[in-house]
């Protein structure tokens, strides 16, 4: 086990059952109502079409309710006004396409993996959600979990030029190559975990990971791999395991491009969410785990808050109807949209955020 995935592990157990909660985050069937947000968004025909702000979503492990959260998100942006695409990459084990009330889908990724669809936006579905829409992976065989490298590049080029506001990737569980490459479509991320001590250390195994790769990926694509090994030379720890000295030993060598890559590397918008948060869960836990990374990593990780856990999530995914319609003034639907708030407002030249009006 990595030591700084034991020192997530040590906030976990030291802050469980201390929390004080004040009844901010009920849970269960004692959930109480929320007051509805004061969003509103003005439809602005003249903000152009910018390119799509691309929101990988991913958990270090099963269970974390990454769909849940992505095919929430997706639905509240829309109902701002976003148009928005829900993409599930969970390649294998697809059901994004249950949790937003949709039991069948006549057309999948598949179609367009086996040329079935000229186009990817062939593959897109409407929703009961107006401005939202689905590419599913419901209808792909298991032998699609494990795409080519050629396959994979195909839907990475594809994904970028569809014609949204945002869309959201709901990605498979853990550090596949699958999961780690689609993470590197965007500068953006979001990573779901849960107050458990299993799923904590493996958000921070993913986020590692996502960070490490996407740092290969800056050095590779700017052909900085020269200067990276000459600072090894000088320090041997100089690796991307160790961004900080990394990019320290790279501005002493050449000033110009440690720059550069000093910008890249603060240009990573990445978020965390807690999910299914008890009242005997810390509040504080998703800013503890951000500090955590910050210290080990010198990532900057946003925290955008907690949703509480409600066992009405359960029913909503049995009747195949979206959480937020069923129960749309609970607790863990204020929570969700409060987690949204942070996607509007990230990158202020965005469409969304030119719209939002409180």
């Amino acid at each position: 086990m990595l030591p700084e995935s034991l020192e997530c592990l040590g906030v976990l157990h030291s802050c469980c059952g201390n929390a004080v909660l004040g009844g901010r985050f009920p849970g269960g069937t004692g959930t109480r109502q929320a007051e509805r947000p004061n969003l509103i968004v003005r439809k602005g025909s003249d903000m152009g079409n910018p390119a799509p702000r691309i929101w990988p979503i991913g958990g270090g492990k099963g269970g974390t309710g990454k769909s849940f959260f992505t095919g929430s998100l997706g639905i509240l942006l829309a109902k701002l006004g976003h148009r928005t695409l829900l993409v599930d990459l969970d390649l294998g084990a697809a059901n994004l396409h249950t949790i937003i009330g949709i039991p069948h889908v006549e057309k999948s990724l598949s179609d367009f993996i086996r040329k079935k669809a000229s186009c990817l936006e062939e593959t897109v579905v409407p929703t009961p959600v107006p401005d939202l829409y689905l590419i599913s992976g419901a209808m792909n065989p298991l032998d699609i979990a494990n795409l080519a490298h050629e396959q994979k590049g195909k839907i990475l080029r594809n994904i970028t030029k569809l014609p949204y506001d945002s869309i959201l990737l709901d990605l498979g569980a853990g550090t596949s190559f699958n999961t780690i490459d689609f993470f590197l479509l965007s500068d953006s991320g979001i990573f779901i975990t849960t107050p458990e001590p299993t799923s904590i250390e493996n958000i921070y195994r993913l986020i590692r990971a996502v960070y490490f790769r996407k740092i290969r990926q800056i050095l590779k694509a700017h052909s900085f791999k020269a200067l990276a090994g000459e600072a090894q030379q000088r320090n041997e720890k100089a690796t991307v395991s160790n961004p900080g000295l990394l990019l320290a030993m790279m501005k002493e060598l050449d000033p110009e491009k440690g720059a550069l890559l000093e910008r890249s590397l603060k240009a990573f918008s990445f978020k965390l969410a807690v999910n299914q948060l008890r009242k005997q869960d810390n509040p504080l836990l998703g800013e503890l785990i951000c500090r955590i990374v910050r210290k080990h990593l010198g990532l900057r990780i946003d925290f955008i808050g907690n949703v509480a856990f409600d066992e009405r999530v359960h029913n909503a995914v049995c009747k195949t109807s979206p959480f937020l319609a069923l129960y749309p003034y609970t607790q863990t639907a204020l929570d969700l949209r409060e987690c949204c708030r942070p996607l509007l407002t990230a990158d202020e030249s965005s469409p969304a955020a030119q719209r939002i009006a409180e």
